[in-house]
């Protein structure tokens, strides 16, 4: 069933993923994204609406003039440790600007939203593999914020018919094959391009933060899920709803948990090259382990990713960021004509292992 679908956020790294997907499946993407951490550049396979999801008379707008079927939201400050750090910033944004676009919407009367969650919800697992109905609990911020709008769409969907497929999904990584998009965010928080960025020498090295957990190596563990086949799962949850399915809540990872010294070991394979380490201490909101139980997404959804062992992840990584240091800075200096800051000029970051 083809139709107009908003997608705020469109511009980042799993919006963007998502509208090349939606394209292929035959839906129309109508990006809404403010810019703030997403790229131009990125929005390629339908418009782009620069505006802010708080802004209500702008989504009325745009849905009434896209005729806009359903919604995913992505729009969302993402980052565990910058959340406890500065809270009030999460919660205006992930909180106050969805309830924003959540009115908005239901005003135009548009009555389905895929809402990009996270297994950050569910805190510190109690069990491994994490299912559905294990207790949600975060310990950060950005955690809460996820799980304060899981539970303003089920009232809605009680007082207003708002359904919705709430999408936990663990750690996306990875970059498109074709090249055509990938992961670059200023600054960089993500393990993958870190690893990849001091292997290649743009970083001095890699910050391991953590080495005395509870897990085979010492090092946190996560189930790292890549970036399209989360863009094919939104697809197959948003597909769900236009054919009238009913609201649910679903995890998506591959249940399967590496360390990131299992991610290192695989960056050095594909790239031939070392990557230089400087351990220290743990971070404050880092799960020991976090590993998904995907059976609910596969059964409902007949999702199962298909590109997400570590190395395919890994190689379409290295591919894409090796081709983004090759040419002049497309992206990253876009970046800079905003924030002042290049990906070249920033120290070794601190790797954001949700």
């Amino acid at each position: 069933m083809q139709s107009n679908i908003l997608v705020t956020g469109g511009a980042g790294y799993i919006g963007s993923h998502t509208c090349k997907a939606l394209a292929a499946s035959g839906h129309n993407p109508i990006v809404l994204d403010d810019l703030s951490a997403g790229h131009r550049r990125a929005v390629k396979w339908g418009p782009l609406v620069v505006g802010d999801i708080g802004d209500r008379a702008l989504v009325r707008k745009t849905v009434k003039h896209f005729k806009i079927g359903a919604t995913i939201h992505f729009a969302a400050h993402a980052c565990v440790c910058e959340s406890i750090e500065q809270p009030r910033k999460y919660f205006a944004n992930n909180v106050s600007k969805t309830l924003a676009l959540l009115d908005a919407l239901l005003d135009a009367g548009v009555h389905k939203i895929v809402f990009s969650s996270s297994c950050a919800t569910y805190g510190i697992p109690r069990r491994l593999p994490i299912v559905e109905d294990h207790p949600q609990n975060p310990i950060s911020p950005y955690g809460a914020s996820k799980l304060f709008v899981e539970n303003v769409l089920n009232w809605y969907e009680r007082a207003h018919g708002l359904r919705h497929m709430n999408l936990r999904y663990f750690n996306a990584a990875g970059a498109d094959p074709d090249g055509e998009i990938g992961e670059d965010h200023t600054p960089e928080t993500h393990l993958i391009p870190l690893a990849i960025a001091a292997a290649q020498g743009t970083n001095p090295f890699l910050e391991l933060l953590g080495t005395d957990y509870d897990t085979p190596d010492g090092t946190a563990v996560r189930d790292y899920v890549h970036v399209c086949d989360l863009a094919s799962a939104h697809v197959k949850a948003l597909d769900h709803l236009l054919a009238e399915g009913a609201s649910a809540s679903v995890n998506l990872g591959t249940g399967r948990g590496h360390s990131i010294r299992d991610v290192i070991s695989a960056v050095e394979t594909i790239s031939g090259r070392r990557v230089p380490v400087s351990e220290g201490p743990r971070r404050p909101g880092d799960p020991p382990a976090l590993i998904a139980n995907p059976q609910l997404g596969q059964a409902l959804l007949g999702w199962r990713p298909g590109k997400s062992d570590l190395l395919t992840i890994v190689r379409t990584a290295w591919d894409w960021h090796k081709a983004l240091r090759g040419v002049p800075r497309l992206w990253a200096g876009e970046r800079a004509s905003r924030t002042g800051m290049s990906l070249a000029s920033s120290k070794a970051a601190r790797p954001h292992v949700p």
